[in-house]
């Protein structure tokens, strides 16, 4: 086999490592949280501290590649994310396991940084259009598979083993790559901007920071209103900065593309809409309906299965259907998908989701091709590596933010509107007041069987009726908002992206698709 397919080879088996990550925690997060005794804080930070890093970490990796050696640094990547997954599999207590995911995303921002630059650097003409076809297929297929692998893995053997299957899969991936890619730097590359990726990293993990734990030390607070005061000037020390480089890791000019802009926007909205709410809708399939992590798994595929399906099509009419029309279309879909996901009670079952899922999953589809495009499309081909890697950024901010700000309201709704339940009722005033701290993070994450154990049959029937219908109503609150965040996208991607906009770019130069 050529040098080349080996190349290929090793990249995707990476990259599909990183992106499964990202979907098979999910459903694993109940079982994590009745095994470390987590607090709802902590399963957020089980998925933000993996999407923080590699939002903060993205764009500096590709400058570092281009550097000191593409092929050297992946190889790294590759070995920092399954030396971290090992930890992760390993951790007794959730600040370990936050700690080793937060590695694991700089592991999965140095590959994903690199991956594109490899295939483009190994293939040439009508071969890289097919490793770049080669490359989408295998992430839509971490997308879909991901909540099945996760559930399967989960049920059977643990939920540490999501973590260790990385191991043997990263160490072949590393020893591939080591052996059989060729090296290949940028020879104009002149430095890494550290004063960049400190302002950003560190603006972008107080504003996390204080929307999770808001709640618990109060918004009023010192402390998060410190935050919440030096994420807004790191901001801006961040913005004087990529302005004052000649070189800097984020061009805000290209911003200044209108095109450009609207593809940011949309990236960040359906990741901060839909892609947000796994989180959510995981705990309320399992801990709420009542079904296993396995169960659950499978119950996400008429929401992933779609993304997969429909994107080649939505590839293919990007070439024939104004690209705003698309992105506007997909991003109604997800909104539409999330209104009809609402309106769930205490005793609502998986088939009231199932709408939602399908029709949101055929938006994802829809939105997928027509931001890669754009994104590199509107832009000189010598910027499209940086192009394309804001727009992972403004993907994996939007998870996180979403994360964090959708969190502190389900948070803080669940646990009042069941403590406002049962005071009302009366039968379990005397433990309301006696626990009333504790009681808010156990609502919120979904963790009310162990205290209903303890209790008599009456009481327990009351306190789990009252939690899932509150459950409930806090997650038709947080789904809603997040569909007019996904019209504000719709909005923001039809006004703004404009056919006029696209540069004609050489067929050599196929674009990838997106890689989140």
């Amino acid at each position: 086999m050529e040098q080349k397919w080996w190349t290929l080879i090793a990249v995707c088996v990476g990259i599909f490592m990183l992106l499964i990550d990202i979907t098979v925690v999910n459903v694993a997060l109940p079982q994590i949280q009745r095994s470390l005794h987590s607090s709802f804080s902590d399963l957020q930070w089980v998925v933000n501290a993996y999407a923080l890093t590699l939002a903060a970490l993205l764009l500096t990796a590709g400058s570092i590649a281009d550097l000191v050696g593409r092929k050297r640094v992946f190889a790294i990547g590759l070995m920092l994310f399954t030396a971290a997954s090992l930890v992760c599999g390993l951790s007794g207590t959730a600040v370990t396991l936050n700690l080793a995911r937060a590695v694991q995303g700089i592991g999965g921002a140095i590959m994903l940084a690199t991956s594109l630059a490899l295939i483009a650097q190994a293939f040439r003409g009508r071969d890289r259009g097919t490793a770049f076809a080669a490359y989408g297929a295998v992430v839509g297929a971490a997308v879909a598979v991901g909540p099945l692998v996760g559930g399967a893995i989960t049920s059977g053997i643990g939920w540490r083993w999501i973590f260790f299957v990385n191991v043997p899969i990263g160490i072949g991936a590393a020893v591939l790559t080591l052996t059989t890619v060729a090296e290949s730097r940028d020879p104009d590359a002149t430095g890494v901007d550290w004063l960049g990726l400190t302002t950003f990293s560190g603006a972008l993990f107080l504003f996390v920071y204080a929307l999770i734990e808001g709640n618990g030390r109060g918004w009023g607070s010192t402390e998060i209103l410190g935050c919440f005061g030096g994420a807004l000037v790191l901001l801006g020390a961040f913005l004087v900065a990529e302005l004052r480089q000649q070189r800097p890791m984020f061009d805000l000019s290209l911003l200044r593309r209108p095109a450009f802009a609207g593809a940011s926007l949309v990236a960040f909205t359906m990741s901060g809409s839909l892609f947000s709410l796994f989180l959510f809708l995981t705990l309320f399939i399992q801990n709420v309906i009542g079904y296993g992590p396995f169960q659950a798994g499978l119950r996400f595929l008429p929401l992933t299965v779609p993304v997969l399906l429909v994107a080649p099509i939505a590839g293919r009419a990007t070439v024939r259907v104004p690209i705003r029309l698309i992105l506007a279309l997909g991003l109604v879909l997800v909104a539409v998908g999330l209104v009809l996901m609402s309106g769930l009670g205490g005793g609502s079952g998986f088939t009231h989701l199932l709408p939602g899922f399908i029709v949101g999953g055929i938006g994802v589809g829809v939105v997928n091709p027509a931001i890669a495009s754009t994104a590199v499309g509107v832009v000189p081909h010598n910027r499209s590596g940086m192009a394309s890697g804001i727009n992972n950024t403004f993907r994996q901010v939007g998870i996180a933010t979403g994360i964090a700000a959708y969190g502190a309201i389900f948070q803080h709704e669940v646990s009042s509107r069941t403590l406002a339940t049962l005071t009302k009722s009366g039968q379990l005033g005397a433990i309301v007041r006696g626990t009333h701290g504790q009681l808010q993070s156990t609502f919120a994450s979904g963790s009310t069987g162990r205290l209903a154990q303890t209790l008599p049959p009456t009481l327990r029937n009351a306190l789990v009726g009252a939690f899932h219908t509150a459950f409930a109503g806090a997650l038709n609150e947080i789904l809603l908002i997040a569909a007019a965040v996904a019209l504000v996208g719709a909005v923001g991607g039809l006004v703004l992206v404009r056919r006029s906009d696209f540069i004609a770019a050489d067929t050599s130069h196929a674009a990838a698709p997106a890689a989140a």
